[in-house]
């Protein structure tokens, strides 16, 4: 009988972190207050932040601060009119993926795009994801392990993630609050083969090893998306690892979960933002943009056209709603929709320099966060993270858009403060 991955972890003695709830301003604070204390989480984190400031000056440094801020303000237009436009937009980007093969569907709540997986994954047992923030708003990897899969994140941040938890601590680096001592433990338990905890290349080549495997007994491929060009259809993926590349093209079905958001008018629009997210996250030039627009195919023969030549014979683009129509129309919340998910206005907070993504909700974390948290969960599921702000503007001076963070997340403490919530 096949023993799923879960199991397999359960055995050795491999258990993840459990999210830590609370049901008021005490407890949440507790929690954070806890994270503190903690100097290895702190001491990473903060590294972390301080390469980060290395990398994006050498990005300045390469293209200048007035070409960063010319292309950003052309992003922050597109995602205006994109946002404003949303519904129709989306609209508009099913009929062309429909058109070039793929199939679309729009699910109103994280429920009916679990239901409609589920459905596309079908008898399906093994599935591949790439990192999707998106994918973890709806719990998707939980869902499908409950109904028997086996469920591998193929990004290494994100498997770390999905083993020892407790939840991604950024948008763009998940296990930034993972030491690598604790790595080297995982994979001495996991994989039976002792490793150096100094010995970085080793534990990536050991973990690639591991999933390599995977990406060949797949059936099923599930990523996120960066942006998406509603004309013609294009689905734009950003990485480094090319595990997306592997997600996205070995199995048979290749499904796509995106935020309605993410839809922008052109071709061109989608490559600006992309552009802007890759410089943005830190990158001088990003390892991989895939652009897909639609199922593997051939015309090789007599220009007959066949469907499924070497990658996946079908195409599923699920846009997910979760309250992004509704905070479309409020003229507070509608700001936060304009964001890119880069990251980079974490790596300048002060309050997640010394909490990480603990400072947030259950899956969406910091300030952006706390703000995604009521457009997904619901104004009382975000109930206090606003209160944790320090509201000292450096996010939105380092995001490329300019979202105004500290005033989106005061007035939901003022909606609090009326509501009387403790």
């Amino acid at each position: 009988m096949r023993k799923r991955f879960i199991d397999l972890l359960a055995e050795l003695g491999i258990e993840r972190e459990k999210i830590r709830h609370w049901s008021n301003s005490k407890e949440y604070m507790q929690i954070l207050t806890s994270v503190t204390e903690n100097e290895k989480v702190v001491e990473t984190i903060v590294r972390t932040a301080e390469n980060y400031w290395k990398n994006f000056m050498d990005v300045v440094n390469k293209y200048g601060i007035e070409e960063l801020e010319r292309l950003s303000k052309d992003v922050r237009k597109i995602k205006e009119y994109s946002v404003d436009h949303m519904e129709e937009l989306v609209d508009k980007a099913c009929k062309n993926i429909e058109a070039n093969r793929g199939r679309c569907y729009i699910a109103k709540d994280a429920e009916e795009a679990r239901r409609i997986i589920g459905e596309i994954v079908g008898d399906a047992r093994t599935v591949v994801k790439a990192k999707s923030m998106t994918s973890e708003e709806i719990y998707i990897r939980e869902y499908l392990e409950d109904l028997g899969k086996d469920v591998f994140e193929t990004d290494l941040g994100e498997f770390l993630v999905q083993v020892l938890g407790p939840k991604p601590m950024h948008l763009t680096s998940p296990a930034l609050h993972i030491p690598r001592e604790k790595v080297a433990e995982l994979l001495r338990k996991m994989l039976n083969k002792e490793v150096d905890p100094n010995d970085i290349p080793r534990m990536v080549s050991l973990v690639r090893e591991f999933l390599r495997k995977k990406f060949i007994e797949a059936e099923v491929g599930i990523s996120g998306a960066n942006v998406i060009a509603a004309d013609p259809g294009y689905i734009f993926i950003l990485e480094n690892e090319s595990n997306t590349r592997l997600v996205t093209s070995l199995p048979e079905k290749h499904i796509v979960i995106a935020g309605m958001e993410k839809v922008v008018p052109t071709l061109y629009d989608a490559v600006k933002v992309a552009d802007v997210i890759t410089k943005y996250a830190g990158y001088r030039a990003i390892s991989y943009m895939n652009v897909i627009g639609g199922p593997s195919k051939t015309g090789d023969i007599e220009k007959k056209v066949v469907y499924g030549a070497h990658g996946p014979k079908e195409l599923h683009v699920v846009f997910l709603d979760n309250g992004r129509v509704k905070a479309s129309k409020d003229p507070i919340l509608k700001e936060a929709l304009y964001c890119l998910r880069c990251g980079a206005c974490m790596y300048v907070c002060p309050v997640f320099k010394r909490c990480g993504g603990y400072w947030g909700g259950e899956v969406y974390m910091g300030g952006i966060g706390a703000i995604w948290t009521a457009i997904t969960e619901g104004l009382e599921k975000a109930f206090p993270l606003p209160m944790s702000c320090l509201h000292d503007l450096g996010c939105m001076k380092q995001c490329p858009v300019k979202i105004n963070q500290s005033k989106i997340l005061f007035s939901l403490a003022v909606k609090y403060a009326k509501k009387g919530c403790s």
